[in-house]
């Protein structure tokens, strides 16, 4: 997050965004990497003798649930706020360590109450602890790679964007609309259609108007792109171009 919030330099012309979506992958491979763990040493010690859990870990697996829920309604209220695919993550693991604390309490509860003979209960709750962490990786990494491919975001967010420019005066109409994710910021590629008969100057100025008026009342847009097409000169949505090609 550090790295993402730095501003363009000469090197990073777009921002230092796609930092995040880098720390949420390796989060979620860490995550996957844990899993396989958890899973292979329950799975050992399901055929090896062990002695009972000890009756304190239930109070630690008590504090430990607790916490994670406050952990996890705070960090995915943050996320949400700021819009932040690696604060997310981390909410989500706060999320799964909350589910397996629990499935451990319930497994070390039964190895206690059963008493011999039930001593491998609380690995196999490690197995489901397991499988949970690998499902709930698999979910994190999905939208990392998804920004790091600058996949179009989810929502409302296309549907503002152009609501918004058609709003602008002179814009008669809309064509492409490309926006990705860079971190906390958006960028945006719009084509708008005006009058065909109107001069460049003009032009040019409404498409600073629809500029504007995107990066102030849409929070989130760092930059947008607009690019000015006549609407005179359309032959089946495309524009004819008048160049001799070699």
């Amino acid at each position: 997050l550090r790295i993402a919030i730095q501003p363009p330099d000469e090197k990073h012309p777009y921002g230092h965004g796609k930092a995040e979506p880098i720390a949420a992958g390796l989060v979620s491979i860490a995550l996957l990497i844990a899993s396989v763990f958890i899973f292979s040493e329950a799975v050992y010690n399901l055929f090896n003798e062990k002695s009972a859990p000890e009756v304190y870990t239930l109070y630690v697996l008590v504090i430990v649930v607790i916490t994670k829920i406050i952990l996890f309604k705070y960090v995915i209220k943050v996320g949400d706020e700021i819009q932040s695919i690696v604060v997310k993550s981390d909410a989500k693991h706060h999320l799964a360590d909350m589910m397996t604390s629990g499935a451990a309490f319930i497994g070390i509860s039964i190895a206690l109450i059963g008493g011999k003979g039930y001593e491998n209960a609380d690995d196999w709750a490690a197995m489901f602890a397991g499988l949970v962490i690998f499902y709930n990786s698999i979910n994190l990494l999905k939208p990392a790679l998804s920004e790091l491919m600058d996949s179009a975001p989810e929502g409302e967010l296309e549907n503002h964007v152009k609501s918004t420019a058609l709003a602008v005066e002179g814009v008669v109409g809309l064509d492409k609309c490309k926006i990705r994710k860079m971190g906390f910021d958006y960028f945006v590629d719009l084509d708008i259609i005006v009058d065909g008969n109107i001069s460049v100057r003009k032009g040019h100025v409404i498409a600073h108007k629809v500029k504007s008026k995107l990066m102030t009342e849409i929070s989130g847009i760092a930059n947008a792109l607009i690019h000015v097409e006549p609407n005179d000169e359309r032959i089946d949505g495309r524009l004819p171009l008048d160049v001799t090609e070699e």
